[in-house]
């Protein structure tokens, strides 16, 4: 005889339901305690296509968007003129951003990107996933975080960010 329990078949539904409710509970528990608001910038230096190094430290006292982005992610793409259009706004006030192109992205597609579509922050290369890695391991694109002045995560996007929205993030860390 086994041990197996066998549900009928209508509680077999509401058993993946209650499995996948728990399942995404524990994931964004888990994702707050990572990178919960206020945490610690990690300590990393950025290199950018044109050899720059950029530290931690050099960004100190500035609001910064550390964007984890690839040149085949869609919605990267699509994203990509919106933060343009915010840096060039709020970039007289202390805003800077850090385009990081994931480690599998080439070199070349991320610098012709760069070139054509002209983009007037820093854009760096990430060829080990380090930098990745420092910021927790990111695997999805685009991940972007927003640091505060004093070096703190202030927000976490992933995925498509609503405009108005991802402004008034950046207002708020500017004034804060």
């Amino acid at each position: 005889m086994s041990d197996f329990v066998a549900f009928p078949r209508r509680q077999r539904g509401s058993v993946r339901v209650v499995v996948s409710l728990l399942l995404a509970v524990a994931v964004a528990v888990g994702g707050w305690f990572m990178f919960s608001p206020g945490e610690q910038a990690p300590d990393v230096t950025f290199t950018s296509l044109q050899g720059q190094k950029i530290s931690s430290a050099d960004l100190s006292g500035k609001v910064v968007l550390v964007n984890f982005w690839a040149t085949s992610c869609v919605t990267c793409v699509k994203k990509m003129p919106m933060i343009v259009e915010s840096f060039k706004k709020y970039q007289p006030q202390g805003f800077e951003v850090i385009a990081v192109a994931m480690h599998y992205d080439p070199p070349n597609y991320v610098a012709h990107f760069a070139e054509t579509r002209e983009l007037p922050f820093t854009v760096s290369l990430d060829p080990t996933g380090t930098l990745a890695k420092e910021f927790g391991d990111v695997r999805l694109t685009p991940t972007a975080f927003l640091i505060n002045r004093e070096g703190r995560i202030v927000k976490r996007y992933l995925g498509d960010v609503d405009e108005a929205r991802f402004n008034a993030d950046i207002e708020a860390a500017l004034v804060s």
